[in-house]
């Protein structure tokens, strides 16, 4: 199986969720399931279905995070040595040079993206573009309104 890239903080925020479904989820629905079954009749007993409903929902999930956390290869990037070159991990600035625009991306593995907190996925066409490159390169990302040219303006190991 192949292994999947990750940094340690989306490696710890996947814990962190398996360790709320297992000790506080999973206990919550057992006792919603005892507690309907109760209430008689398993048939009509619509709090009994949305019980297991969100037990097989949450034991499934438990499942994915287990089996990503098993396959996860995690990069502490912090204990890379400092350069130039964008790898998996690294923080970039780059500078649109149509217009001008610096802006931030950290590269992290496909769970861990959000655009909105400039976190890009390592198989992103943007990321793809940048790893391997270094400061002063100028990379050309291909968008669906035409190519983007950037300049890598800083690399950072955060």
């Amino acid at each position: 199986m192949q292994k999947i890239p990750m940094t340690v903080e989306g490696a710890e925020k996947l814990r962190k969720e398996l360790d709320n479904l297992k000790k506080v989820e999973r206990p919550r629905i057992v006792a919603a399931i005892a507690e309907a079954r109760e209430h008689g009749d398993l048939k009509e007993n619509a709090e009994y279905h949305a019980a297991r409903e969100q037990q097989s929902f949450a034991e499934g999930r438990i499942q994915e995070i287990e089996g990503k956390l098993g396959n996860a290869q995690i990069i502490d990037v912090t204990k890379m040595p400092a350069g130039d070159k964008v790898i998996f991990g690294s923080t970039v600035n780059i500078i649109n040079l149509d217009n001008d625009e610096t802006v931030t991306y950290k590269i992290v593995g496909d769970d861990e993206s959000d655009v909105k907190s400039n976190k890009i996925s390592y198989q992103s066409p943007i990321a793809r573009a940048l790893i391997g490159k270094e400061i002063g390169d100028i990379v050309v990302v291909r968008t669906p309104s035409g190519d983007v040219e950037y300049e890598i303006d800083d690399v950072k190991h955060l």
